[in-house]
C-alpha cells in the first residue's frame, strides 16, 4: 500500500472528502515525523513502535582502494511489530 491508496482507503471507510482524507493522512505522517526527528518513541499498542538508535562514528574502509574512511555518527529510525500484528502475519 502506497500513500495514495490509504488516502483512498481512508476516503472510503470514513465517508471524509478527498482533501480530508489528503489533510489527515498528512498530519499523521508530519506528527510522526516531527516526533521521530525529536527522538521520541512512537508506540501503538498491538501494532508497532518506532524508534530512533544512534550510532557512534567509526573507520571504515573502501572495497575498492582499501583506503580508510571516516564514517560519521549518525541516528536512524527503526520499525518493531507489536505482538498482535506479528501473530496476523505469522499465520
Amino acid at each position: 500500500m502506497n500513500k495514495l491508496e490509504l488516502i483512498q482507503a481512508v476516503k472510503n471507510r470514513t465517508g471524509l472528502s478527498k482533501q480530508e482524507a489528503i489533510d489527515l493522512v498528512k498530519l499523521f505522517f508530519d506528527s510522526f515525523t516531527e516526533a521521530m526527528v525529536n527522538g521520541e518513541r512512537i508506540e501503538i499498542r498491538g501494532f508497532c513502535s518506532f524508534f530512533m538508535k544512534e550510532y557512534a562514528g567509526y573507520t571504515g574502509r573502501n572495497p575498492k582502494t582499501g583506503e580508510n574512511v571516516s564514517v560519521p555518527a549518525k541516528r536512524l529510525p527503526f520499525f518493531k511489530p507489536g505482538k498482535e500484528l506479528r501473530e496476523k502475519v505469522d499465520y
